[in-house]
This record gives structure tokens, sequence and C-alpha cells, in this order.
């Protein structure tokens, strides 16, 4: 028999975000061994996806935009473009990593909602269907856009991490990036993971306490980024084609068999306000929600294994 496990935390910050993990090891340094590649894999990530760091990828791939011109691109970029055209289509445009540029418009910092006109202005460098997508070229039809990662890049991690520990022989934990979960396997006796999920309304609440054993976890909400005016509630996840504020819904929380799954369903479902929980149950992905009135309600249970 093998010495008991321990569990071991990490925190430190990529992407900006704190991340966290939590590890089950028989020994220390194998703990250390998994969080330190789990670390340098995240910073990785960012470095090569941050929309705010000029050497990145990200950054080369929007001059070319800039200029209406063409880049090509490597396989793990070739594969989340890939994935952002499966959940563009599948969501019938409304998941669009094009549509970041809009930030131009909205400063949710400032507390102001942005004139009509500086929306308009940008809407016509929005859309998926604006690029010419063939492996590995990506071109860009008109000039001005940008891309933005900043919809899968921290679930993708999340699931990068879970792979890494496994293969390190991490076989019970749990990463935490920003909100964005994946678990690793259940505790060593087999017991859930119990996550909280926070209430849009009540900061010091719980809409769900959800337990999960495998998979993925990440939610969503009009609560996290928002300009509250007229007595009006404006989050932070923009409507591609309106280019204002998802509606309908405060809150949705979505579990699957890979975070990255769960985070573009949750950020559709927000997208497609009231229409949203129908849609996943739909798909089966098991989810609570609650809406701008104060309904709640879900479809809850442990994701399928991939």
């Amino acid at each position: 028999m093998g010495s008991p496990c321990h569990i071991h935390l990490f925190s430190f910050r990529a992407m900006g975000s704190p991340c966290r993990l939590h590890l089950y090891a028989e020994a220390e340094a194998q703990a250390r061994r998994a969080a330190r590649r789990v670390m340098e894999d995240a910073r990785g990530i960012e470095a090569r996806y941050s929309r705010y760091r000029p050497d990145s990828l990200l950054s080369a791939i929007n001059r070319a935009a800039a200029e209406g011109g063409a880049v090509e691109v490597d396989e793990e970029t070739a594969a989340l473009l890939d994935y952002a055209e499966t959940c563009h289509r599948e969501s019938g445009g409304l998941f669009d990593i094009s549509s970041g540029i809009l930030r131009e418009a909205w400063d949710f910092q400032s507390g102001k909602l942005p004139a009509q006109a500086r929306i308009d202005a940008l809407l016509p460098r929005v859309g998926w269907d604006k690029l010419a997508w063939r492996r590995p070229r990506l071109a860009f039809g008109r000039p001005g856009m940008q891309l933005d990662f900043g919809g899968i890049g921290k679930e993708y991690a999340a699931d990068r991490a879970a792979a890494l520990c496994l293969d390190l022989g991490i076989a019970s934990g749990l990463a935490d990036f920003g909100g964005d979960i994946r678990v690793i396997g259940p505790h060593p006796g087999g017991e859930p993971w119990r996550i909280g999920v926070q209430h849009p309304r009540e900061p010091e609440g719980l809409l769900a306490s959800i337990a999960l054993r495998q998979g993925g976890l990440a939610s969503s909400g009009d609560y996290e980024r928002c300009i509250v005016a007229g007595g009006r509630r404006y989050g932070h996840i923009l409507n591609p084609f309106t280019g204002w504020p998802a509606e309908g819904l405060a809150a949705v929380c979505v579990t699957a068999p890979q975070c990255l799954i769960a985070g573009s369903a949750c950020t559709i479902a927000m997208l497609k306000g009231r229409e949203g929980p129908a849609w996943l149950e739909d798909l089966g992905l098991p989810h609570v929600w609650m809406d701008t009135e104060g309904r709640q309600g879900g479809v809850y249970a442990d994701p399928k294994d991939p």
C-alpha cells in the first residue's frame, strides 16, 4: 500500500485572473512538480493569446486584421479557431470572437453607457462571416477587425491543466482558473468536489452548490463587470449583432465534460437570454440559471465522461 495522499494548494496569477490548484499527492515534491508545469503552461497560453501583449501571437494576428490582410497559424491556434467557428455556427452567430472590438465603446469602469453612434461605427468590423478561415490560413475581408480569445482562453488552459496533472500522476484534484473549473479527479475516497456558484444579486450568497466528480464547470452573469444606469444593469457579455449587452438572464452555470465546452455554452446561453436554458437542456448540458426577474431553474447532474 502507498502512503496516504495529502492535499496541496497552489495559488498564482495567469490570464488576468487568480488561479488555484488543489492537488492530492503522496509526496509534496510530486504536487509541486505538477503545479510548476501547470503554471508554466498557463503563462505560455497567456503569452501566446493575450490581447494586452504586443509580442503575442494574437497581437500579430490582429496586426494583420487591422490591414485586412492574412496570416498562417500553428496547429494549436488552428484548433482554437476551429472551435470558435463551431461555436459561431451552433449559436447562430451569437458567439463571435471578432466582437471584442466592441470594448472600444464599452468602458465598464466608467459607469457610463456609450453613445449609439460609437457602437454603430464599430459593428461593421464585427462578424466571423467577414473572415476566410481555411487551415492554416486566416484572412480578413475587412480592415480594422480584431480577434479575442478571451471567451475560451482560461477554459482551454484549465482543461490543459487537468491533462498535465494526470500525465504527471495526479489523479485527484481540481484546477480553478478565475472561476473556470476543471476537475482532475474526485477526492481520493471518491467524494465529489462541492463548488459554490455565486448568487448574481447577493454578493455573499450562493445560487447553487454543485457536486462534481469529473468534467468542467463555468459560470457567467451580468454581475461580473457591469454598468448600472437608469435603474437597469448592463453586463459585459455583448451581442455581436446589436453591440449591446445580453438581456434576460442574470446568471448561468454550466457543467460539461470539458471546461471549454462549459464556458462557451455558458456565454451562448447568456446571449440567448430567456431562450438560453431551453437551448442548454436540448444539448443535454447540466446547468442552473437565474433570470433578471429573479426566477431560477436548472437541470443538474454530473457531466458524462469525455
